[in-house]
């Protein structure tokens, strides 16, 4: 989701920027980076350790709930969609293809982006709180929307923009297009790189899936 169909990460940067100083601390551009794709728990816990505070569960709680109440304040407007994404998501709705949106954000935070996106839009939403910690690059995210749409994963195309995505994806047995937005992305086994997701319909992605 973030990165991929709206560019939510730009105000992820905002309220990470900001917890470090809340935390007493402030963090590079580049440990920021380190955090694309990655849950909320762990984005904690980096936090703390970053600005030099006590890793502890109480901290990670009390750090995540920050970051929360803050990126909440900021989905609450219109996200900027990425390009060509949500002619990409009407193409394959047309086409009748089951869709899954399967992101490390947290149900609240996806409930108010999918106020941009539309739920109309898929049939499964499995979000970063809701897989048991098992969260990207864990194969668990992609597993479940497989199971819950009733598919085998080595059927599905997945679309990512992050390393620890993709190497969710790609571990479920998915094909994964990759659209890198923040960070690079390497090439490997059943990835397909691509700039963005303009053109894109139904019949384009069934390529890239045969490739």
């Amino acid at each position: 989701m973030d990165g991929t169909l709206v560019d939510s990460e730009k105000l992820w940067d905002v309220a990470l920027y900001e917890a470090a100083e809340w935390l007493g601390g402030r963090i590079t551009e580049q440990q920021r980076l380190t955090l694309v794709g990655s849950n909320m728990t762990a984005t904690a816990g980096y936090l703390l350790e970053v600005t030099g505070r006590p890793v502890t569960p109480e901290g990670i709680a009390a750090t995540g709930d920050w970051i929360r109440d803050r990126t909440a304040q900021l989905f609450a407007d219109t996200l900027p969609w990425r390009p060509g994404a949500r002619e990409a998501l009407e193409a394959v709705r047309s086409a009748g293809l089951p869709t899954a949106l399967v992101t490390s954000t947290e149900r609240s935070l996806t409930e108010l982006a999918l106020r941009t996106i539309g739920r109309e839009f898929f049939d499964v939403v499995v979000c970063g709180d809701e897989v048991d910690g098992l969260n990207k690059p864990h194969p668990e995210p992609y597993l479940k929307a497989a199971r819950l749409l009733g598919t085998d994963p080595a059927r599905c195309l997945a679309v990512e923009d992050s390393h620890p995505g993709t190497a969710s994806a790609v571990a479920a047995g998915c094909v994964v297009l990759v659209v890198p937005n923040d960070v690079p992305v390497e090439p490997g086994e059943r990835r397909v790189l691509r700039s963005s997701l303009a053109g894109l319909d139904a019949p384009a992605f069934a390529e890239i899936f045969a490739r």
